[in-house]
Formats: C-alpha cells, sequence, structure tokens
C-alpha cells in the first residue's frame, strides 16, 4: 500500500513556493489575465501529469464557511462545464425545492497543495457559484466581488488588500465542539507577545504554518505569538482583493490541520477567552491608479490624499450599518472592549488602537488605511466588498473636522447590529435585498441563542454556533 502511495505527486515546499509563486503572478492583475490561456495550459497540465489523482474544488458559502470537494482528475477534466453540487445543504443559498447549483472553476486561482496537509496527488482550484441558469449566485460574494473588481478595472483603479488574522492555540482536538463553561479553553502556551520559547508548542505550531503558507504563496513577512498568551499572527504581503480572501480561507485551513496534527485546536473565535485581548482581522486597503497611490498626499495630514479621506468618511458615517458584516458572530462583540486594544470607536487615528480606523505609519507605496474592527470569522469576500463598495460609494454626510472624532461606538452586542442592518437601506443596495435577507436570517438564527448581555463568561453557544466551527452535525443543528 505505502508503494502505491508514493505514485502520486509529492512535491518539496522548495517546489511548491515556487509553483505557486508562478501561478500567483499570472492572476496578479485579474483584468489583464487571459482565462481561457490559463485554463488550456492548467487543463493541459493535469492531462500530462499522471501523479495527480485528485482536484480539490474550493468555494464559501454566504457566511464565509469554507467547502471543499474532491473530483476525480478525469471526470473534472471531461466535465468541468457541468459541475453541480446541492445547494440546500449549503447555508444561504438555496432551499430544498431548488437545490442544484453549479461551479464555474475559476482556473485562475489553481494551488499546488502540501501533501502532508491535503494529501498527495492533489492540486486545487477555487470556484464561483452559479444558479441553475447560469447567473452569479447573489449570494457569492466572490464571484459579486470579482465582477465588482472588473467595474473598477475598466475605470483605472486596482485595489490591494493586507490582512492581519489572528487566532488562538489550544490544547487537545475538537477543542471548540468539547466546549465547557466552566472549564474554559486550555492554552498551550502562557508567553505572550514576543515571550514564547523558540520550541515551544505555540512557536513549533507558527513554524509550521509559516512554511505551508510560504509554500502555497503567500510571501511571508513576519510571524509571531501575539499580546495574548497562545495566540498567533502570521503576516504576509498585500495582494488583489479575490487573492487575499483565498488566502485568508487557506490561513485557516492549513492552521486547523496542523494544530490537529499536533492534537491541538487552532481558533479564530474572536474572544475566546475573557479577561485577555481577542482576534481581530485588521484589513489594510489603498487602492492605485495607473500604478500611483490614489490614498498618498505627500503634504496632507498623515500623507493621505482627499480619496483616502472621502473613502474613510464613508466607512465612519456608515460604520454601524456594515457592522453586522465586519462582526457577523455573537462572540466577536466580545472582542470590541477598549480595555484589550479593541476598535469600537468609529473614528480614524494614525496611535489610537481604539479607534476603528487607523492610518499607518507610511510612504507613497505603502500609505493604506487599516480597518481594525474587524472580527477574525468573518466572510472575507462579503467583507471586502462591503467595505469597497461603501468606501467609493457610500453617503458621506456632512463630517466636518470638528466632529470626525466625536465618540461614536460601534453596537455592543449582536441583536442591535441586526436590527441596524435589517433596516439598513445601505445594506440592501450594497448586497441586494435576497442575499440581504438570508444573511439576516442566518443572524437571527444565532442571536436567538445568546442573550443580549453577553456576561462575564465566554458561553456555550457562542462557541460551538459560530460559524467558524468545523462539525457539521452541530452546525445544522439550527
Amino acid at each position: 500500500m505505502q508503494e502505491l502511495l508514493t505514485d502520486f505527486l509529492t512535491v518539496s515546499y522548495h517546489e511548491l513556493e515556487r509553483l505557486n509563486l508562478e501561478a500567483k503572478e499570472k492572476r496578479r492583475n485579474r483584468g489583464d489575465i487571459n482565462l481561457s490561456g490559463l485554463e488550456k495550459k492548467y487543463r493541459e497540465y493535469l492531462k500530462q501529469t499522471e501523479s495527480i489523482k485528485a482536484v480539490t474544488v474550493a468555494f464559501s458559502d454566504l457566511e464565509g464557511r469554507f467547502h471543499m470537494l474532491d473530483y476525480d482528475k478525469k471526470y473534472l477534466l471531461e466535465s468541468s462545464s457541468n459541475l453541480t453540487f446541492d445547494g440546500s445543504s449549503v447555508r444561504g443559498f438555496s432551499s430544498v425545492d431548488e437545490s442544484d447549483l453549479r461551479l464555474k472553476l475559476d482556473w485562475a486561482s489553481f494551488y499546488w497543495l502540501p501533501a502532508d496537509i491535503f494529501g498527495a496527488g492533489k492540486v486545487a482550484i477555487f470556484a464561483d457559484i452559479y444558479t441553475r441558469g447560469g447567473e452569479v449566485h447573489s449570494s457569492d460574494f466572490r464571484a459579486r466581488l470579482k465582477m465588482y473588481l472588473n467595474d473598477l478595472h475598466e475605470k483605472g483603479l486596482e485595489v490591494n488588500i493586507g490582512n492581519e488574522l489572528e487566532g488562538f492555540l489550544f490544547e487537545g482536538m475538537d477543542a471548540e465542539m468539547k466546549y465547557r463553561e466552566s472549564k474554559g479553553f486550555k492554552l498551550v502556551s502562557p508567553g505572550g507577545y514576543y515571550h514564547s520559547l523558540p520550541k515551544d508548542k505555540l512557536r513549533l505550531f507558527i513554524d509550521s504554518v509559516a512554511e505551508a503558507q510560504r509554500a502555497l504563496g503567500f510571501e511571508n513577512e513576519k510571524d509571531h505569538p501575539e499580546v495574548a498568551p497562545s495566540q498567533f499572527e502570521l503576516n504576509y504581503k498585500y495582494t488583489d482583493p479575490i487573492n487575499a480572501a483565498d488566502q485568508i480561507q487557506l490561513y485557516k485551513m492549513v492552521a486547523r490541520q496542523i494544530a490537529e496534527n499536533m492534537g491541538c485546536t487552532a481558533c479564530f473565535l474572536p474572544k475566546p477567552l475573557t479577561n485577555i485581548n481577542g482576534s481581530g482581522m485588521h484589513t489594510n486597503i489603498s487602492i492605485l491608479k495607473g500604478k500611483k497611490n490614489t490614498f498618498f498626499k505627500k503634504n496632507g495630514v498623515e500623507a493621505i490624499s482627499k480619496v483616502a479621506q472621502d473613502f474613510i468618511d464613508r466607512l465612519l458615517e456608515n460604520a454601524t450599518d456594515m457592522c453586522l458584516v465586519l462582526n457577523s458572530s455573537v462572540n466577536s462583540y466580545r472582542r470590541l472592549d477598549p480595555n484589550f486594544e479593541a476598535p469600537n470607536q468609529i473614528k480614524c487615528s494614525a496611535v489610537d488602537r481604539s479607534a476603528m480606523i487607523r492610518i499607518p505609519a507610511g510612504n507613497e507605496g505603502s500609505t493604506r488605511i487599516e480597518v481594525r474592527s474587524v472580527g477574525s470569522d468573518t466572510n472575507p469576500y462579503l467583507l471586502t466588498f462591503t467595505l469597497l463598495k461603501v468606501g467609493l460609494e457610500g453617503p458621506r454626510g456632512q463630517i466636518k473636522e470638528s466632529k470626525r472624532q466625536r465618540t461614536r461606538v460601534l453596537p455592543g452586542n449582536i441583536h442591535d447590529s441586526l436590527r441596524i442592518f435589517k433596516a439598513s437601506e445601505l445594506m440592501s443596495n450594497i448586497m441586494g435585498e435576497d442575499a440581504k435577507n438570508k444573511y439576516a436570517v442566518l443572524k437571527e438564527k444565532v442571536a436567538d441563542r445568546a442573550h443580549k448581555e453577553l456576561g462575564k463568561s465566554v458561553k456555550k453557544s457562542e462557541v460551538i454556533y459560530h460559524h467558524e466551527v468545523t462539525n457539521q452535525y452541530l452546525w445544522n443543528q439550527f
């Protein structure tokens, strides 16, 4: 049996990095890529490479939960134009009486996979979700984000996104499903920011995830234990919005699998432990026109331009309307606590980490805005789509300099956030009524399991029913 297994494709991490960086370069500017040419290239590669047995097709549901289907390679090559799945089994898409949906492969998002994590003989391709009639599904924000980016490309605009995603490593497998309020989670390391030993379990976990991300072409920058004990963060280079969101999904999947291999759980709950810092996903945005950073102005306040200031003002003006997208779970509202560097104040600052938006120090190449009030468990495609649509097109209001720093705060619980979201005409315009209503229904079911007042302890319901949990049985209980 072992001899048969070795016949399947296994590639060194060094070679994986080379292959995935080449693929990443080919899709870097999606507005100009030759999709038919890439499809022809990759189809030919799959035909010729006998050691590849299967193609993992990846997609995400309305809440951002990651789904993967393994197709036999020969079947996929023969049937790639007619891949269907049961949409009634995926939350936020179809009902039982209209269940068949189509998967349209995005051949540009081709990945060679580490065999020790995903299994030998596999590559991955992300897919978009279409209706039975062949139209982009209103609940698939990956496809809708691609369409919006194409519109921006026609106007000469290109977007860069850089995400900083935090998580916790806990002792024991399936720690979320086994969570008990009386015991909480068991930390793997008592060390915090920079204070982890070189070969303790947290550091070994971080090293392994970093190696896998490097092999997947993430272009790593730095990785380290975060402020809270057992907390981690791995930073990598900014990229285009689709690639950035795809990488978030891969980041979480890789982290969860590596943690499980170590007998642990990688957890992306925004606030799994009280009285210490939570996990966010700070989202950095810059917009280029003609290769120039439109957010930069040499003599501007904090070196940002009027374009950037208008973008910031729109986000601040409409912060409460879109809060449910940025903070999508019951638990995420625990994180919005200014006592733990959490950004719940609707203002912009270069230095105040309790501000919703920060302006990091930078030059012409690196000037950007950082949206800090994003929970670690949001749908990255819906998040990016919403931030760009609001920042570029949302109502700006009459925000004056004296009022920009006024003390307004984000909703303190999912019930208030949901109420504002449902009444928001802006979110209806951005998401469309169908997707907005489906999203609201899903969040109502989550909110119904939680008291409006969160209390001092993390409740079991906010752990096992948040959308990052992978157990399908528990997931479908509500």
